[in-house]
């Protein structure tokens, strides 16, 4: 996730000039080469980091790829999606700095958490995405208890159901001051005490790079706290190419290696104006 003008939560699509030139480009979109040859790793991309590319555009093309989803989206998204085939990954609910951590937002945050959880239910699709919340000055042992209280009250809807809630890994460093759920210990806590194979943690690989590093051996050492993975370059969370860090066709290996059989999710902002071929190569990359 980005907090820089071009985000998910910030994003403000231009409905009337995108239907004016929809057709064509999803015309165009549907164009696309199959990139996934492998299959191995099953691929999703995030639909707030194309900006006011229309969501049918980026279904057929992501379709064409060999990719499965298009996430990060709400419910009135899914019929786009599903005529082509796909499904939503991670659903949305509410929003990053009011979380769980804060008793104040609990019946807010778990009235959107319980709404996302039964239109993604009556879909078929398998995660829920939540947040901690910013600290605001709150010692991280008291976040950790609300977020075990809230959550306590909501897995037992998710349960039945077969949806799994994810809570990010969030940078606090770069892109999301002040966000609690920064680091990995305190997230494997909080999904020890909840103590429900419904409730995971969304590694997102580039803001676990950016606050901790070691990515590989966290994947080997915690994947069964994992639910969902995300990708982006670090540094400026762009493409997967040779001018970021972090070498993508080992981490797929790694986290082939531990059984996952789930999504990842492509979650990094293109930065050229051909959009569709950086996220096909991204793609590629993550083909192992």
């Amino acid at each position: 996730m980005n907090a820089e003008p071009l985000s998910r939560r910030t994003l403000i699509a231009g409905a009337a000039s995108v239907a004016a030139v929809a057709a064509a480009p999803a015309a165009l979109a549907a164009q696309q080469e199959r990139v996934i040859r492998n299959g191995r790793i099953r691929q999703s991309v995030c639909k707030w980091c194309y900006g006011r590319m229309p969501l049918e555009e980026l279904a057929a093309a992501s379709k064409a790829m060999g990719l499965e989803s298009v996430e990060i989206l709400d419910a009135s998204d899914f019929p786009t999606i599903q005529e082509h085939g796909l499904i939503c990954a991670m659903t949305n609910s509410h929003g990053i700095p009011k979380g769980l951590n804060d008793p104040a937002n609990h019946e807010e945050c778990l009235e959107a958490i319980k709404t996302s959880i039964d239109a993604t239910a009556e879909a078929g699709f398998p995660n829920v995405i939540t947040f901690s919340g910013n600290r605001n000055g709150m010692p991280d042992s008291e976040g950790l208890e609300n977020c075990v209280t809230a959550l306590k009250q909501i897995v037992g809807h998710a349960e039945p159901k077969g949806v799994t809630i994810c809570m990010e890994l969030l940078n606090s460093k770069v892109n999301h001051a002040d966000y609690m759920a920064d680091n990995m210990p305190w997230l494997v806590e909080l999904v020890d005490r909840v103590a429900s194979d419904r409730f995971k943690i969304l590694y997102d690989i580039y803001h676990a790079q950016v606050m901790e590093g070691d990515v590989i051996r966290t994947i080997r050492d915690y994947h069964e706290h994992i639910g969902h993975y995300h990708t982006a370059g670090n540094p400026g969370r762009n493409e997967l190419d040779e001018n970021q860090e972090l070498y993508y066709p080992a981490i797929m290996r790694a986290i082939l290696e531990t059984g996952y059989t789930g999504i990842v999710g492509q979650e990094f902002v293109p930065k050229g104006e051909d959009k569709l071929a950086a996220l096909a190569h991204g793609v590629r990359v993550c083909d192992v």
